[in-house]
């Protein structure tokens, strides 16, 4: 018989350890705690730096384990980009798109425009302009079909 205990966690992408979280976390459920953060250092590392939420559903029957990494707040994201443009509040469309395409995994729309432009929000309560614009201009201009050629 299957039973299944889920484990909901938010770590330091690419530097999880046996420590607390993780490790009381699982080591309560016989998991091998190495294994496991191991795994999520792999699979977290291109977010590091970020606070990364992981799910890890096991069968306490089977000792087996399956992980689900999610996608850091898109204004993490945004301030990942910031910073690798230099600290500027001013990012580009490809920018903006790069962040857009790496949130429409946890957003209920496969359509990039919308989770752009849901980004595009995002950066106006931040107050980052976009190619040196407002959020709201860049938004209409979405509409217009301006960017149409990078969101598809």
């Amino acid at each position: 018989m299957k039973r299944v205990k889920t484990v909901r966690l938010l770590v330091e992408a690419g530097k999880a350890t046996p420590g607390p979280p993780v490790g009381p976390a699982l080591g309560q459920l016989k998991l091998n705690v190495s294994q496991v953060v191991k795994e999520i250092n792999e699979k977290t590392k291109e977010y590091e730096g970020l606070r990364v939420p992981v799910i890890i559903e096991v069968d306490t029957s089977t000792k087996t384990y399956s992980l689900k990494i999610g996608v850091p707040p898109a204004s993490a994201l945004l301030k990942m980009e910031l910073s690798a443009s230099g600290g500027k509040r001013d990012l580009s469309i490809e920018q903006i798109v790069k962040v857009a395409k790496k949130k429409m995994q946890g957003m209920r729309t496969n359509n990039l425009k919308t989770t752009t432009k849901s980004i595009l929000g995002t950066c106006l309560s931040m107050g980052i302009l976009v190619e040196g614009r407002s959020p709201k201009e860049i938004t209409k201009r979405i509409d217009e079909g301006e960017y149409d050629d990078i969101l598809h």
